[in-house]
């Protein structure tokens, strides 16, 4: 990737530096990957995902509805229901995100090796 006067992704303020902050975060995807399976509910989400606070579930929610990947749909009925599915958006961004997937499944035992050659490298000094 090369940045020119065009490309407003290298850019500080850029729309496109902007949604690429938002997909290139890991609780996004994830998120992103387990409401894909099906429409969820909130606390269902927050089982599927170890690790994942309260604050950063709600956070990447409401991010990600706000941008159009994902719906929140609201229940008239008490207690209140809310569930979230991915839009039609949503998944041309899936589309790109399973190449990553692959990429990562694919390369996994290449990585783990660099990693063993630089930790040997800095060890030494």
């Amino acid at each position: 990737m090369e940045c020119n006067e065009r490309d407003d992704t290298c850019l500080a303020k850029g729309p496109s530096r902007e949604v690429l902050g938002l997909i290139a975060n890991k609780w996004t995807v994830l998120v992103l990957y387990i409401i894909n399976r099906r429409t969820m509910r909130y606390n269902e989400i927050q089982r599927k995902i170890p690790g994942i606070s309260q604050k950063v579930l709600t956070s990447v929610l409401r991010q990600l509805e706000e941008n159009g990947i994902i719906k929140r749909t609201i229940y008239p009925v008490v207690p209140p229901k809310v569930e979230y599915e991915v839009t039609s958006l949503g998944k041309t961004l899936l589309e790109s995100l399973q190449a990553l997937q692959y990429w990562s499944e694919t390369h996994i035992p290449e990585v783990m090796a660099a990693r063993q050659v630089y930790k040997k490298k800095y060890a030494k000094q």
